[in-house]
C-alpha cells in the first residue's frame, strides 16, 4: 500500500571507540529525537568508529544478532519507528570483517558495503571485505527504500539498480572523510542521485572536523529539503524531513528519465 507521506531524522552523530557508549548513544539519541518519524537514519560505522586509517577494526566486529543489533531494535521498538545504522560485522575473513547497515522496525534487514574507500589515499579494503553485489531495498511506511553506504555515492550504477528495484528513498548513512573539496563532492553527488533517479536521497553523515557532516535530505527535483551543519562531535544535529509521494510523481511526470532511458 503506498502512502503519501514518510517522515524521517537524520541522527548527524559522531561515533566514539567505545562500542558501550555507542550503544548508549543510540539509545539516548533514538529516544530523545526520534519523535513521530517513522524513518531514523544513523550514520555509518555507529557501533563503532573507524579510529585511525588504517586501524585494524577486526576486533570490534560482531554478529547480526549481536549487542549492537540487540541496542538497534530495542530503539526501534521503543519508538515505535524504523532505525537504520552502520556497523562491523563478522565475516568470512575474521581480519577483514563487512562494513554493515542494520534496519530494524517494520522492516528488517542488513546491507553489506559493496565499494571500499580505496580512494583518496585511504585503502579501505585492507582492513574490510566489500559485500556482495545486491542491491537491498526495504519497505518502510508503504515507501520503497534502498540502501547505500558513503562511497557507493560515487558509483551511480548502484542507486540505479536501487530505483530498478523499485526505490523511491535512498538512504545513504556515512563517514565522509573531510578534505578540500569533499563538501562540494557530497553535496553535488547527493543532488545528482536524486535528479538523474527521480528520488528522494536522504544522506546522513559524522560530524566535522574529521568528518565533512552537511547531512542532507535532496527532493527527486534536486530540491534540498533540509541541510544540518559541519557540526562537531560534541553537538549531535537532528535533521528532519518529509517525503511527499506528489513531489515523487510530479517530478517523474515532469521529467520521465527512467522511462526515456534507453541504455
Amino acid at each position: 500500500m503506498t502512502t503519501p507521506t514518510l517522515r524521517l531524522a537524520l541522527v548527524q552523530a559522531a561515533a566514539g571507540l567505545d562500542p558501550a557508549g555507542n550503544r548508549a548513544a543510540l539509545t539516548r539519541l533514538s529516544a530523545e529525537h526520534a519523535g513521530d518519524a517513522e524513518l531514523v537514519v544513523f550514520p555509518e560505522a555507529f557501533a563503532r568508529d573507524f579510529g585511525e586509517a588504517g586501524s585494524d577494526v577486526s576486533p570490534f566486529a560482531e554478529p547480526l544478532d549481536g549487542a549492537f543489533a540487540g541496542a538497534v531494535d530495542d530503539a526501534a521498538a521503543a519508538g515505535g519507528t524504523t532505525l537504520v545504522a552502520g556497523m562491523f560485522e563478522q565475516g568470512p575473513d575474521p581480519a577483514r570483517p563487512y562494513n554493515t547497515l542494520l534496519v530494524r522496525g517494520a522492516a528488517a534487514a542488513s546491507y553489506r558495503k559493496v565499494h571500499l574507500y580505496d580512494s583518496f589515499g585511504y585503502r579501505e579494503s585492507d582492513r574490510l571485505t566489500a559485500g556482495p553485489i545486491e542491491p537491498v531495498v526495504v519497505e518502510v511506511g508503504g515507501w520503497k527504500v534502498g540502501l547505500m553506504t558513503c562511497y557507493d555515492l560515487r558509483f551511480p550504477e548502484l542507486t540505479r539498480a536501487l530505483v530498478d528495484r523499485g526505490a523511491e528513498l535512498v538512504v545513504v548513512p556515512a563517514a565522509w572523510v573531510a578534505g578540500p573539496r569533499k563538501v562540494h563532492h557530497w553535496r553535488t553527488l547527493v543532488t545528482a542521485r536524486a535528479i538523474e533517479n527521480t528520488v528522494y536521497v536522504a544522506a546522513v553523515g559524522q560530524p566535522a572536523p574529521r568528518y565533512c557532516g552537511h547531512s542532507l535530505v535532496v527532493d527527486p527535483f534536486g530540491e534540498v529539503v533540509a541541510e544540518a551543519s559541519a557540526g562537531d562531535p560534541e553537538t549531535p544535529e537532528v535533521l528532519r524531513a518529509v517525503a511527499e509521494r506528489t513531489v515523487l510523481e510530479e517530478a517523474r511526470r515532469v521529467n520521465p528519465s527512467l522511462v526515456n532511458r534507453r541504455m
